[in-house]
């Protein structure tokens, strides 16, 4: 149940921020929705209930999934390349939080 409320919260926090004018905040948005899909990716992994996944420690049948680990380290890396691309947008780009516009 706490992977669901960390999961909730943290998508409620990025399409707040997504949603907002700026893209440091579209940035950190993201940021927010990659990290609540990457929570959802470990806790369906079932590593709660399960051994940790390493050879020779416990039975095949009591060792974790090791492929939504997998998964969640790949997501890590997407979303740490697509966040550097964002940040370098926003430092070139101007400051679009004028209210000026046409």
């Amino acid at each position: 149940m706490s992977a669901a409320v960390a999961v909730a919260v943290l998508v409620a926090g990025g399409v707040f921020l997504v949603l907002q004018r700026g893209l440091v905040r579209l940035t950190l948005g993201f940021v927010l929705l990659s990290n609540a899909a990457n929570v959802i990716l470990l806790a369906s992994g079932g590593m709660a209930r399960r051994d940790p996944p390493l050879p020779g420690t416990a039975g095949a049948g009591d060792t974790a999934d090791p492929l939504p680990q997998a998964f969640a380290l790949t997501a890590i890396v997407i979303s740490f390349g697509i966040t550097v691309y964002l940040l370098s947008l926003a430092r070139s780009d101007r400051d679009d939080d004028t209210e000026d516009d046409p």
